[in-house]
């Protein structure tokens, strides 16, 4: 089987465990008959603390489960593919991250499910692909924003009985590990017609690179007199001499006497 192809399909694995834990979290709720609602977030309560461990494991109805888990199977796969030293990192992050702000900004109830770490997620791939500017990666955003661009509406408060804050702050997560990772793992890939490029316009430039203590500078010879022993400026003193106005047509005179 080809590397690639193996490569790809390991990326699945880790996605496929977090679903499979997902599923069977609400088969053992509906055996036991027990309702896990209060496992969820409770804004700003100690007791509502546990939720940001628990709260991504809780569904309301298989409903909910199903619209989370091929999201969130595809999300892991491609965090996992693209950015594989990051992915942990990255997964653990938004987790905590995104939940602690539910617990600090949500709303006076119980908020639960997956929802949060599907959009924060989204968030990363979108955003680390726009901020590496590399083809591959931007091509994975354009692609996240086909398959899920509606989440957005998502973010506000437009829905009943839907936790917008969980994907709010879920989605705000993404974006600041996708900014604080941005010059790790996959980086943009420099062409060889770019750097030859930039050889080019360093060469044609090169004349503006000489370091100025090399460029000579002229000598400004001024004409004022300084006087060698002192180095000061030597006083120069101008005498006019005003000759009062007669009957003839001479003018009067004025001139200069530099005192040496």
């Amino acid at each position: 089987m080809d590397k690639e192809l193996i490569r790809i399909l390991k990326s699945f694995i880790p996605g496929f465990i977090l679903v499979s834990v997902l599923w069977g979290v609400k088969l053992l709720e509906m055996q036991s008959g027990f309702l896990l609602t209060e496992y969820g977030v409770f804004p700003r309560t100690v007791s509502g603390l546990k939720g940001v461990i628990t709260s991504p494991f809780i569904h309301g109805d298989f409903k909910h489960l199903i619209s989370n888990s091929l999201p969130m199977l595809v999300l892991v796969a491609g965090v996992v593919y693209f950015y594989k030293s990051l992915a942990l990192r990255v997964f653990l992050g938004v987790y905590i991250l995104g939940g602690f702000w539910l617990w600090l900004g949500g709303r006076e109830s119980y908020h639960i499910g997956a929802s949060g770490l599907v959009y924060g997620l989204t968030s990363f791939l979108f955003f680390s692909g726009m901020f590496r500017r590399d083809v591959r990666l931007m091509a994975l955003s354009m692609l996240v924003v086909f398959l899920y661009g509606g989440m957005i509406w998502g973010i506000f408060p437009l829905f009943t009985g839907v936790s917008w804050e969980a994907h709010l702050f879920g989605g705000l997560a993404g974006f600041l590990f996708a900014f604080f990772y941005r010059k790790e793992g996959p980086q943009r890939k420099v062409y060889e017609w770019e750097e030859e490029a930039e050889e080019e316009v360093d060469e044609e430039n090169a004349y503006w690179k000489v370091a100025p203590a090399l460029i000579p500078v002229p000598e400004i010879e001024s004409d004022v007199k300084v006087d060698d022993k002192e180095g000061q400026r030597k006083p120069v003193n101008i005498h006019y001499i005003y000759t009062p106005q007669n009957n003839s047509d001479t003018p009067p005179s004025v001139t200069p006497d530099e005192k040496n």
